[in-house]
């Protein structure tokens, strides 16, 4: 794997209630790509080998919370990427951590 991405998304929203319904249409469609994800409580980890791809992944995420409502979308990103190599995944980073 050479590229991760942490996606925080944070649709406009009128409640609490919308921005969930929102943000689960959101992380429906990342589990929808069949990548590795991990959904935590403020961000979504993804990871796969394409760069190109987790940055698409990113933009689609965006125009899904528009459609699902929100007429503004905020999106914060943390990328890492090794072209030559690989990173840590989730398991790797997370793992120790799971109960």
């Amino acid at each position: 794997m050479k590229a991760n991405a942490a996606i925080q998304i944070l649709p406009a929203a009128s409640s609490d209630r919308e921005i969930v319904r929102i943000v689960d249409e959101v992380i429906a469609y990342i589990r929808s790509t069949g990548l590795h994800c991990f959904v935590g409580p403020s961000e979504t980890c993804v990871e796969g080998e394409d760069l190109h791809q987790l940055m698409e992944i990113v933009e689609n995420c965006m125009r899904i919370a528009n459609r699902a409502g929100s007429e503004k979308v905020s999106a914060y990103v943390k990328l890492v990427y090794k072209p030559k190599g690989s990173v840590l995944g989730i398991d790797e980073k997370v793992g120790p951590h799971r109960q």
